[in-house]
This record gives structure tokens, C-alpha cells and sequence, in this order.
């Protein structure tokens, strides 16, 4: 899809669909939204999004906290917020090393 220095776009991932699938460039542009969408919605609720041999993305709750200014050394509060985290599956990081992923087995908690 890209090389390494490359950034891949969701015009990119609809143009693959669209070559892989055989539908038109709208319903290929259709079919991403979709998906997207869902995810968004899936981890707005709060809910685990699993996506087996890819990874999990997950909404984590962060509480206030004091942190500080590197530039100026000052204290200042960071107000509680919600972040999102990925943890790719273990045929990910497989992948990712060049490594054998016919024996792994993924998980439940991956």
C-alpha cells in the first residue's frame, strides 16, 4: 500500500477496497465510512474494539492530575479526560518483525 515513510489516508484504504472489491469508488468510499463510523461509535459508548489479528483498541479514563511545564517548571493541573490506546495482537508484532505467525494463537484478552 505505502512505503515506509509514507502515510497511508482513508482515500488510500478506499482505493484499495475499490481495486480489491470491484465496487464502484462510492460505494468503496461508502463501505469505509461505514466502518469507521461504527468504530467510533463502538469506542464513544466505552466499548473494546477487537479486531482479531490486528489488535484491540481500547477507551481508557485518565483522573486529574498535577503535572508541570517543561519550560517553565510550573505546576499546573491537567483536567481528567478519556484517552484511546491500541494494543496490536501478538500476529501483529509477529508480522511487524518479520516473524512465523502459523503457530500463533490469538487470544481473548489480546
Amino acid at each position: 500500500m505505502a512505503d515506509e515513510k509514507s502515510t497511508v489516508t482513508k482515500a488510500d484504504i478506499v482505493e484499495k477496497v475499490y481495486q480489491k472489491i470491484g465496487f464502484s469508488k462510492k460505494e468503496a468510499s461508502e463501505l469505509v465510512e461505514l466502518v469507521f463510523n461504527q468504530l467510533k461509535t463502538t469506542l464513544c459508548s466505552g466499548e473494546k474494539v477487537k479486531i482479531s489479528g490486528f489488535g484491540n483498541f481500547v477507551v481508557r479514563a485518565k483522573n486529574e492530575r498535577i503535572g508541570r511545564n517543561p519550560q517553565t517548571g510550573d505546576q499546573i493541573k491537567i483536567s481528567a479526560r478519556r484517552v484511546l490506546t491500541f494494543r496490536p495482537s501478538q500476529v501483529l508484532k509477529a508480522i511487524l518483525n518479520g516473524e512465523d505467525v502459523t503457530n500463533i494463537k490469538e487470544d481473548d484478552d489480546d
